[in-house]
């Protein structure tokens, strides 16, 4: 592709026109905190849509270049390269006041990240649009979001796949073609804040072995510490903190770094200090012991039992979800599935009436749509819904709009053609669920419904939620990694915004956009300990889930994968916080879960249940 050829042609894009810096890397491994960049290429386009710069070139990483057989960079090819530190200020003047643009743009972002902090450099990125999520919101007809399927999708050649440069120009085309669309539907552009982060941040840690134990529960007066319990230190030591921690890890403890009503004692000279941990442990009634009490409890640590392992014949326990909502609308005698295939935008009506409207749709075998997208093909109107604000682009798209009696008799009220259709569609769906029950192998989407569950055939998953865009509303996707106590066993268990990545990078929190959040998991990776993975939704503010609406959620094997299944939730109303779903354990087989259960409480209440205490 020629520079001329990556001019977007488009004069007029009002709020979707940016400077642009178009971002590839390839890398040596897929953890940016651990892995190393090998080529970078970055292409510049203006808001008028002219390529303004080009700028590609390889790089000496100082290490293994990990799987040549992916990028094609072996040692004796970047062997003179210059290093990451040598291109930095030419890479930070392209980016300079301009939105970076990845597919998949966190991973670059971060890897970009990582390697400006090791130049003690800062990474000049403000915002961020990955072209991903962008994509993901268009909803083009493909069968997955790979770079290589969209270019197929949109007409754009693709040379060489994992070239820098070719992928960087095969972006542009994915871009210019993804504005359109969006513009098309009137979609707001996922454009991710990038806030100045710290070196610190970047510094690689080592990942923190779990404890072998389970918690035994509390210091009793007089007794023993037992291997396995919590163990927190809070103020001055006369033994250096370090050393204090590193002989309880070597006794067995699991020393924490903070308390909760799960700690087992609070070790601190000063109990009156009123330090946070201090007046935490009062309020719990966690016992308190000083330092010299402490280490000659270590020199006597009872034994402990160690965290089981799941056997084959273990059910994990099904969390407190209500049964699901009985639709208002749906008539006794409903049979078959006349919405199979379809896909529906619910607008207008109180939370209530919206709610029961997308759980008929997918009683009716239809899938409940949260936003406007090409897979949409009927949208249903509710009391007021002729007032929201993207009625004017489905009318322009000529979508069918449908009053609530529709999905009384979808079938009825449609044409014979539609009708036809929908008929053939529920026949052929109905044919494969009395064939077998689910079999996620061979199906490519499964709609669950509140509570409903399915196995996984593969151990890395990635759960996306995501939701109708709200001003001045904030939600926060978070996740808890739980032994069989249904307990975090340590405090960096606990992925969220201020820390997306537990220490092992097994579980991961990537921000897609404003309105998007996905969390990642890699379920072989997991210790034995780590029976349950909960993900769920906060809302910071004073804001409740019947403000935002349904939350969709989907389940894919990687990220720019199909989704393997897909559910709305939408029953939370004056809820603050959502469970969204679960992987949990079943013997050898692991299994996700559609959650759907809200919580009036706030975020530090749920961390507390699961051992996190929150600071203020």
């Amino acid at each position: 592709m020629s520079l001329a050829a990556a001019s977007f042609d488009l004069p007029a894009m009002g709020e979707y026109a940016h400077d642009w810096a178009l971002v590839d890397v390839e890398t040596s491994g897929l953890i940016p905190r651990r892995d190393r960049v090998l080529s970078v290429a970055v292409l510049t386009i203006g808001a008028d849509g002219r390529q303004t710069a080009e700028f590609s070139t390889l790089l000496n990483p100082g290490c293994d270049p990990g799987p040549v057989d992916v990028h094609g960079l072996t040692a004796e090819r970047l062997r003179g390269a210059p290093t990451f530190e040598q291109v930095a200020e030419r890479i930070g003047e392209l980016l300079q006041d301009r939105v970076l643009v990845a597919h998949n743009a966190q991973f670059d972002y971060d890897f970009l990240s990582y390697e400006f902090a090791r130049a003690r450099r800062w990474l000049p990125v403000s915002r961020r649009l990955c072209t991903l999520a962008l994509n993901r919101r268009v909803d083009p007809p493909t069968p997955d979001m790979k770079l290589g399927t969209l270019a197929a999708h949109y007409g754009v050649p693709q040379q060489h796949a994992h070239d820098a440069l070719d992928d960087t120009r095969v972006l542009a085309g994915i871009l210019r073609a993804s504005l359109r669309e969006a513009a098309r539907l009137a979609l707001p552009l996922p454009l991710v804040s990038c806030p100045p982060r710290a070196e610190s941040q970047f510094t690689p840690k080592p990942p923190k072995t779990p404890c072998a134990y389970r918690n035994p529960g509390r210091l009793a007066r007089g007794g023993p510490l037992r291997q396995g319990m919590k163990v927190a230190i809070t103020g001055e030591t006369a033994c250096a903190r370090a050393e204090l921690i590193g002989r309880g890890v070597a006794a067995g403890l699991n020393m924490m770094t903070s308390v909760s009503r799960h700690t087992s004692v609070l070790v601190t000279n000063e109990p009156a200090s009123g330090s946070a941990k201090a007046r935490r442990a009062t309020a719990e009634g966690v016992p308190v012991i000083d330092e010299d009490t402490f280490l000659k409890l270590l020199g006597e640590v009872q034994g402990g039992a160690a965290h089981r392992a799941p056997e084959a014949e273990t059910v994990a326990p099904a969390p407190a979800v209500p049964a699901p909502r009985q639709p208002a609308l749906a008539p006794a005698g409903t049979t078959g599935k006349p919405l199979a295939g379809r896909r529906v935008l619910v607008l207008g009506g109180t939370h209530k009436e919206a709610a029961a409207a997308r759980t008929r749709v997918v009683v009716l075998g239809g899938s409940a749509a949260v936003n406007l997208s090409r897979s949409v093909t009927d949208v249903v109107v509710l009391t007021g819904g002729d007032k929201d604000r993207r009625m004017r682009r489905i009318t322009e798209l000529g979508l069918p709009a449908r009053d609530e009696r529709w999905l009384v008799d979808p079938v009825g009220e449609t044409s014979a053609e539609t009708s036809a259709a929908a008929r053939a569609a529920a026949r052929t769906e109905a044919a494969q669920v009395e064939e077998a029950p689910l079999d996620v192998s061979a199906q490519p989407l499964h709609v669950l419904p509140r509570g409903g569950v399915i196995d996984l055939p593969t151990p890395q998953w990635h759960l996306a939620a995501a939701w109708a865009p709200r001003e001045r509303c904030e939600i926060d996707v978070v996740a808890f990694v739980l032994d069989e106590d249904e307990q975090v066993t340590f405090d960096e268990d606990f992925v969220f915004y201020g820390a997306p990545e537990n220490p092992a990078g097994t579980v991961r929190l990537l921000t897609g956009g404003p309105a998007e959040q996905t969390v990642a998991v890699d379920l072989a990776a997991l210790p034995p300990a780590s029976h349950r993975v909960v993900v769920a939704a906060a809302i910071d503010g004073s804001a409740t889930f019947g403000d935002i609406g349904a939350v969709q959620i989907t389940a894919a094997p990687d990220s720019d994968a199909a989704p393997l299944a897909h559910a709305t939730l939408d029953a939370a109303t004056t809820e603050r916080t959502l469970l969204l779903g679960e992987f949990y354990r079943r013997g050898p087989v692991w299994r996700f879960r559609a959650v759907g259960q809200g919580y009036d409480h706030g975020l530090d209440t749920l961390a507390r249940n699961y051992g996190v205490e929150i600071d203020d």
